[in-house]
């Protein structure tokens, strides 16, 4: 068994699990995060901003049916721990409330705990200097002025963020290395984010282009290859806009590209799989599991087996091991993405898309990776398909409706399809539709399958967490532009 990186015995733990369950639960399980951030921003050439951020604390949550009663504490002494597993275990004096966060904050002069410096015993993943990164940074700013002289403006920062997590519950399950045959006491989860975004002027007109990366990696991820590929981006996103215009709205055919238009699955569907919204009958894909619900050649993915993806986990945040989910299969609903509430609602194992922002928040169901299998067709072909209709290529957020199954995304980048062929630059256009149709709606598949790993947080229930989502080109036959 892996040392901890915590300033607790097994025990300890024990101790602290006893107490959650002293009040009639009948589950509980410890989230244990120590987490720090460093993020330096250059701007025209400058540091405008460095930070460095830390995440020191545990949360408790005690399960008791459908009711949860959940904890944290910033303080990591023995009198802290138990007293935020009281306050999880009070649940039954809250009636029907579910999830009521109470907070139990550190009382740093009477902390007997160990430094974090104590505590410390596994390797942390390589993270670049202060110097490094302002070097790094410096380059960007230098390279991106010599790609376009229209560059007026040039903003680039990076995010090194490092998490050592341990989770253990009432069911003596922690974190499990099945490659070793034991439990590891510590996950450790590094994560690196580039930012670039420049401003461009032409006669008398601004632009503004921005690219990003976001990888579960440490300072590796910070290649030539990726900055160079970063920095062209942002610069020929704001270059195109310059050609680029709006059409009158309406139906129409839409060719999502690959790669960032997985965005369609995230909003469109993804969420509406999620087991929470399952549970309580708020999605429109509910009771549907076996169903066909698009054409047969469609196989969609959630993927926590990704090394490297934002949203790869080789545990998810309630100790479930990472796995790959297959949602829709051959066109029928083949799964929904459970944490273990759902799952036990369920009767069905968790599908390891238990997630959290961070030890102040309950875990719930989230995707992680999402994207769909390629098909047989080329994107030449599906392109030549299309009399008239909008090629989807870059985007920048998103919204759904679960219960509806209605969405829009922003639509940054774009072309105009006539008779076959990609003509007019597009930009700053809302593509709107229902999820469920428009799933139904796509005809075409590419066989072009393509990752997008820029940096993208999905936000739900006041939480933020890293995702990653991926798409081939696809033909909807009917989506609103506006």
């Amino acid at each position: 068994m892996a040392q901890s990186y915590f300033p607790f015995q097994p025990e300890d733990l024990q101790r602290v699990l006893s107490a959650a369950l002293s009040r009639g639960g009948d589950y509980a399980d410890i989230f244990l995060e120590d987490t720090v951030i460093r993020s330096i921003e250059l701007q025209d050439g400058m540091v405008s901003q460095a930070l460095q951020t830390v995440l020191y604390g545990a949360g408790i949550r005690v399960l008791r049916e459908e009711q949860t009663g959940y904890a944290y504490t910033m303080d990591l002494t023995m009198p802290a721990m138990l007293r935020a597993a009281q306050y999880a275990a009070s649940i039954g004096q809250y009636g029907d409330h579910s999830a009521l966060p109470l907070s139990v904050q550190a009382s740093r002069g009477t902390s007997t705990a160990p430094t974090r410096q104590e505590c410390l015993s596994l390797p942390v993943p390589e993270v670049m200097l202060p110097q490094q990164v302002r070097d790094t940074l410096m380059h960007i700013d230098q390279a991106a002025h010599e790609q376009d002289p229209r560059i007026v403006r040039v903003k680039a920062s990076l995010n090194q963020r490092t998490q050592h997590l341990h989770f253990i519950n009432s069911q003596g399950e922690q974190f499990f290395d099945e490659r070793s045959g034991r439990a590891e006491r510590t996950d450790v989860r590094p994560r690196t984010t580039l930012f670039v975004h420049i401003v461009m002027e032409q006669d008398g007109q601004t632009q503004m282009g921005f690219a990003s990366r976001m990888m579960q990696m440490g300072a590796e991820m910070i290649t030539h290859e990726t900055i160079q590929t970063v920095i062209s981006e942002a610069v020929s996103r704001a270059a195109f806009l310059f050609g680029a215009s709006r059409i009158e709205g309406g139906e129409t055919p839409v060719v999502m590209a690959a790669g960032a238009s997985g965005i369609l699955l995230h909003e469109a569907i993804g969420h509406a799989f999620e087991a929470d919204f399952i549970r309580q009958g708020t999605s429109i894909f509910a009771g549907r599991l076996g169903q066909e619900i698009c054409a047969t050649d469609i196989t969609i993915i959630d993927d926590g087996t990704q090394t490297g993806d934002a949203g790869y986990l080789a545990w998810d945040d309630e100790g479930t091991t990472g796995q790959r989910t297959v949602l829709v299969s051959d066109g029928k609903l083949q799964n929904y993405m459970h944490d273990r509430i759902s799952a036990r609602y369920f009767n069905v194992p968790p599908t390891g898309n238990g997630r959290r922002q961070s030890f102040r928040h309950p875990p719930q169901p989230r995707m992680r990776s999402t994207y769909m299998l390629p098909g047989q067709t080329s994107p030449e072909d599906i392109i030549r398909s299309v009399r008239r209709g909008i090629y989807a290529q870059v985007f920048t957020n998103g919204q759904v409706q679960i219960g509806a199954g209605d969405f829009t995304f922003y639509m940054k980048q774009g072309y105009l399809i006539e008779n076959g062929r990609l003509t007019r630059p597009l930009r700053d256009m809302n593509i709107i539709g229902n999820g469920p149709k428009a799933l139904r709606d796509i005809s075409l598949v590419g066989n072009d399958l393509l990752m997008d790993h820029s940096a993208s947080m999905c936000g739900k229930g006041g939480q933020s967490v890293p995702v990653s989502q991926g798409l081939p080109t696809v033909l909807i036959n009917k989506l609103t532009v506006g």
